[in-house]
């Protein structure tokens, strides 16, 4: 038995070179994750006139479109979902913790040109839609638009007064500057920039950011509620 110990032994080497060659790995491997997660939702604004390039030498909604996905890349633990709006307001993505798949559909994201108006007051509702069945403690909205709200049945600051009801947090961002910006039109020499005012109503916008902090939103948001 002594003669055949090395031969064992070389054997046993061998073997052992050959499964850490192979590499082998669990095909099925589970891991649990800890921590508060959020619930977030982004509601970005794809009317016309996010067209406007006055993020040179990208138009408002590349420009929001990059940091959206810049925020993405943050978070942990968070579930994220993605509304779109113009004149009506649709869900892209419902609340997930898949990044990669939320992060490609943003990249696919395109202006509706065809749209009539920017429904503010419609997509900040759908997101309230999407997050007010949530159990989890944080629930965020962050609406990013460039414009007035001029299209849709939902009053801005009606929809914000529900998210304050159901506790959901709503940070509005602006995108754009002030006064006269590039505005692409087709001409039948191609693809033209004129000067145009795009007016962003910031006074709306930080109406809708302090209706959370304010008192007895549940008394306000009934008294603001349509008769039947």
């Amino acid at each position: 038995l002594y003669n055949f110990f090395p031969i064992l032994l070389r054997t046993l080497v061998i073997l052992l070179l050959i499964v850490a060659l192979a590499r082998p790995r669990l095909a099925h491997k589970r891991q649990q994750i800890t921590g508060k997660g959020v619930d977030i939702i982004l509601a970005i604004d794809v009317s016309g006139s996010m067209q406007a390039v006055d993020f040179q030498p990208t138009n408002r909604l590349e420009a929001a479109k990059e940091v959206a996905i810049d925020f993405i890349k943050r978070r942990r633990n968070d579930r994220i979902g993605l509304i779109v709006f113009a004149e009506n307001a649709y869900t892209q993505c419902p609340l997930t913790l898949d990044y990669n798949i939320l992060m490609t559909i943003m990249e696919k994201m395109e202006i509706n040109k065809d749209a009539n108006g920017t429904a503010i007051g419609m997509g900040l509702a759908t997101a309230v839609a999407r997050l007010r069945e949530s159990q989890v403690k944080s629930k965020v909205i962050i609406l990013i638009t460039d414009g007035r709200n001029n299209a849709g049945e939902i009053d801005p600051l009606f929809a914000a007064d529900l998210a304050a009801t159901y506790g959901i947090k709503v940070y509005p961002i602006g995108v754009g500057s002030k006064g006269l910006v590039d505005f692409p039109f087709q001409t039948p020499f191609g693809i033209q920039y004129r000067k145009v005012n795009i007016e962003i109503d910031m006074e709306a916008l930080n109406q809708i950011c302090l209706l959370y902090t304010s008192p007895s939103p549940r008394d306000r948001t009934r008294s603001r509620m349509p008769s039947s």
